[in-house]
């Protein structure tokens, strides 16, 4: 079944709530869902640096030292911050993919949960309101983020199974529904040399996406092809640095509903994750379209392209 929410700030004065509000959003909707949870956050620039966001079932001996081991392997210095299962390594952009490749021989059991400039992704098994305490996700701030709360049916319930994920810098998805063709299209994306770790199939439409921006497209056309080239129904929340979008099947069987103010775009698989957000008695309220795609950036004009079924 799944929950998902989605929040893009238009208002800045709403960045240092970002987390609490997400939180908020994510915790209503755990009914949908109570096996695993996680929330991406989109956060401040790291001035010119980039970010590897990991996790470990055994923190304690696994992030000891971390930051010291990387820095003899790569260029300028490697900060860390850790929060319970996972750590956050802050280093120059153009090492993130040295330092990745080195994490499987320095710290076998470490798996990357989010690279990027700005993403952020914690995740892990349990209910939302557990996993967001765990993290202190409510005094994160940040542009947008979006989270999901996850009732597993095609893999199993693990950390690595749990949304959202991350298959390109700075991008990330979530999904309600199920994919008919993910293992015919997981087989092709690796041999594209598209990287794919799980046997989930959210994980094969983040990575499909990726693909196809990799490929040339924009998200908003990597969003229409979906349209044409993933089967079954889906709801997908997508974000990127700068931007959020949302998509639906052509039967859109999935419930799904948005909301936007002056200060805000929101999204929640039910109506009631959205009650709590401010000025939602104003807001213009709509069930976004089978088969359009719907994307907000803070460099571009809002954009809503239907798509033929």
């Amino acid at each position: 079944m799944c929950g998902i929410v989605g929040l893009f700030l238009k208002d800045p004065t709403l960045e240092p709530m970002l987390g609490d509000m997400l939180t908020d959003m994510l915790v209503t909707m755990t009914d949908r869902g109570p096996d695993s949870a996680g929330i991406a956050i989109y956060g401040a620039e790291t001035n010119g640096n980039a970010k590897l966001t990991v996790q470990s079932d055994t923190p304690d001996a696994d992030f000891s030292k971390l930051d010291n081991d990387l820095r003899k392997l790569v260029k300028g210095k490697v900060e860390m911050s850790t929060k319970d299962t996972h750590a956050v390594l802050e280093m120059q952009a153009d090492q993130l993919d040295i330092a990745r490749a080195a994490l499987s021989n320095l710290r076998p059991n470490v798996r990357v949960m989010s690279r990027g400039d700005t993403l952020e992704i914690y995740k892990e098994v349990g209910l939302p309101k557990d996993v967001a305490s765990r993290f202190d996700v409510r005094t994160m701030s940040g542009t947008h983020g979006i989270g999901h709360t996850r009732m597993a049916t095609e893999s199993a319930v693990t950390t690595m199974g749990a949304h959202p994920f991350n298959t390109g810098p700075d991008q990330c998805l979530v999904h309600n529904g199920s994919l008919s063709n993910h293992n015919s299209l997981r087989r092709r994306l690796r041999r594209l040399g598209v990287h794919i770790e799980t046997e989930n199939d959210t994980e094969v439409g983040a990575a499909y996406l990726t693909w196809r921006m990799q490929e040339g497209s924009t998200l908003g056309q990597a969003m229409e092809s979906a349209l044409e080239d993933l089967d079954g129904f889906f709801t997908f929340v997508v974000g990127t640095k700068d931007g959020f979008g949302v998509v639906r099947d052509p039967i859109a069987c999935k419930p799904a509903v948005m909301a936007e103010t002056d200060q805000y775009v929101a999204f929640g698989s039910e109506y009631r994750a959205l009650v709590n957000l401010p000025g939602i008695e104003t807001a213009r309220v709509w069930e976004p379209e089978p088969a359009t795609v719907y994307f907000w950036s803070h460099n571009e004009a809002p954009t809503s392209k239907e798509k033929a079924a």
